[in-house]
């Protein structure tokens, strides 16, 4: 169908298996594929945070200190980083640096998902895509880390279990 959004669906397992319209695998919680960038600081000591606009049909207004997005059909995982990362902060051009991968299903609303964790570093200008970001700012890795412990401080459920994933590897 022309004009309908879609994106590339997967197993439990992780196999990309088709493709299915965006509005269907968020109806049904069916598994997809997102791609997610960390962004850090050139010297690895801040995290870029921003909070997602109201209009954002996943967890409006949400905390979240990744980038990214649902992989369309045929779009390697790769290419959608990039992609959200210019899109959503105005950043490209930047190596990305693979992290892991981590499936997750969350029951409110119900989200199935293998996340693709990828880290820029990048010290220049970030321009918000006014869509999706309402605002932005740096934080330290003991900042995020306070934050986060802060049950008041809305945070994106699935970012908040690839971060803590993240921190967790870190040592």
């Amino acid at each position: 169908m022309a004009g309908v959004e879609q994106v590339a669906l997967y197993d439990a397992a992780g196999a990309r298996i088709g493709a299915v319209p965006r509005d269907r695998m968020r109806a049904e919680g069916l598994w997809h594929a997102c791609a997610s960038v960390l962004v850090l600081s050139g010297d690895g000591q801040r995290v870029y945070v921003h909070r997602r606009t109201e209009s954002k049909d996943v967890y409006p207004g949400l905390h979240d200190c990744w980038a990214g997005g649902v992989v369309a059909a045929d779009e390697p995982v790769e290419v959608c980083a990039q992609r959200e990362l210019a899109e959503e902060l105005g950043i490209s051009g930047v190596p990305l640096t693979p992290l892991f991968t981590l499936p997750m299903e969350l029951a409110d609303p119900p989200v199935r998902e293998h996340l693709w964790a990828y880290e820029a570093r990048w010290d220049g200008p970030i321009t918000h895509q006014e869509s999706e970001v309402a605002d932005g700012w740096w934080l330290t890795l003991t900042e995020l880390r306070a934050r986060l412990a802060d049950p008041s401080w809305g945070f994106v459920p699935d970012g908040r279990l690839a971060v803590e994933e993240w921190f967790r590897r870190r040592g």
